[in-house]
């Protein structure tokens, strides 16, 4: 099953970021299962985590890899070398989320969050204003959809504002590269130290 929207456009930068040599990946917030399937041809075990009990059955419907239904805060999960979560984080609690990414990482590991966060200030605003006809237009040109259609995923508005989400990775991850796209998001790449 192939689609295109927001977060897919996302997909070709997490593989790029996936380590040499990377044996293990895992996938928060996998929803159908669309990005584990394209780790798994760079990695020898990828796995996808989502609490949805609909999402885990459509994900191992379409794929043999491993699918974990379950609470990311809480489920029994193992190390990883690569981990990376797309429009989720959001639907958690930030800072426990991003410290139980962190810490699921073995030593040289890499993370790649992307994210959503509410415009806060003027700048923001500006930001999103600017682009918001390129993103038009970049939707109806790739004819944006999900899995399910427009509106397949769950949808939830951010609670932190970009700077808020860009201050509290500063400090829990230090050394993060903070990136804001385009397409209403940002990114956030870690290597955790060896």
């Amino acid at each position: 099953m192939s689609y295109w929207n927001t977060n897919v456009a996302r997909h070709p930068g997490i593989l790029r970021a996936v380590p040499a040599g990377c044996a293990t990946a895992l996938d928060v917030g996998c929803g159908d299962g669309l990005l584990v399937r394209k780790l798994a041809s760079a990695v020898r075990s990828a796995t996808g985590i989502d609490k949805s009990p609909e999402m885990v059955a459509q994900a191992r419907s379409l794929s043999s890899d491993t699918f974990v239904e379950g609470d990311f805060l809480s489920a029994d999960l193992g190390a990883y070398d690569f981990i990376c979560s797309v429009a989720t984080i959001h639907h958690l609690d930030f800072e426990p989320a991003l410290a139980r990414m962190r810490d699921l990482l073995h030593p040289g590991g890499a993370l790649v969050v992307v994210g959503l966060a509410r415009d806060a200030s003027v700048t923001d605003w500006a930001a999103t204003i600017a682009a918001a006809p390129i993103v038009r237009t970049v939707k109806t040109l790739r004819r944006a959809h999900g899995p399910h259609g427009p509106d397949g995923m769950p949808a939830m508005q951010p609670q932190m504002s970009y700077r808020e989400v860009r201050t509290t990775a500063q400090r829990l991850l230090p050394g993060v590269r903070y990136r804001r796209h385009m397409l209403r998001r940002y990114s956030l790449t870690w290597k955790k130290p060896s």
